[in-house]
């Protein structure tokens, strides 16, 4: 199902396992302990174990660690078998260079600019950012780029996270996602956001598609 290269995927397709993950991403990201149950109790029939996986880890990135080991105690209670073990190739210096790798193909043009921008509010926000966040965690072969940017897109709407949403939806692009498929993401997470934020990310969104 998965292809060989997670940075190299064109999502052309937006799938019921595709919108249910977004659908997912959004309430382990901002929902209370019984909506985060019941959305896992779904995500068990309707997505593949490793999708669900892949997405509680990188959850920390996006909600913090309390939220990502509280959804992953729920999950691990449904699904005792870890799905994505830790691999131990994964390095200090093998994940700082697939970090790199994966970070500009999000950012695109805009990839240096960010890594100056990142590194003079802090050096070590500069280093976690490459090493764990795009390195350890994004540029895990587990789920493909695109469908994670998607479940960032979801994440950072509900979060109300312009800035960050902003540059995943152009990291949606740059993964390979069609419009279409961004279009489809938005629209499934609309009705789990308040009317007014709802509004605000469609017209962001639009923003974004129209450069």
């Amino acid at each position: 199902m998965m292809p060989p290269d997670p940075r190299s995927a064109n999502l052309s397709a937006f799938d019921d396992a595709t919108r249910a993950l977004v659908r997912l991403s959004a309430v382990v990201t901002v929902g209370d302990e019984r909506a985060v149950r019941e959305a896992l109790g779904q995500a068990s029939t309707d997505i593949p174990a490793l999708w669900v996986e892949e997405l509680l880890l990188q959850t920390y990135l996006f909600a913090g660690f309390p939220r990502s080991l509280n959804a992953m105690r729920e999950w691990r209670r449904m699904h005792p078998v870890v799905e994505s073990p830790f691999a131990p190739g994964e390095t200090q210096s093998a994940a700082r260079s697939a970090g790199e790798e994966t970070c500009a193909v999000v950012y695109g043009g805009m990839y240096r600019r960010l890594r100056e921008n990142v590194r003079a509010l802090h050096p070590l926000l500069d280093e976690r950012m490459v090493v764990d966040g795009y390195g350890m965690i994004l540029s895990r072969p587990g789920l493909d780029l695109g469908r994670r940017e998607l479940c960032i897109v979801a994440a950072c709407a509900a979060s109300d996270q312009d800035r960050q949403l902003h540059s995943h939806l152009h990291g949606a692009r740059n993964a390979g996602v069609a419009p279409a498929v961004i279009d489809a993401t938005v629209d499934t997470v609309a009705d789990l956001l308040p009317v007014e934020r709802a509004t605000t990310v469609r017209l962001l969104w639009a923003r974004v598609k129209g450069k």
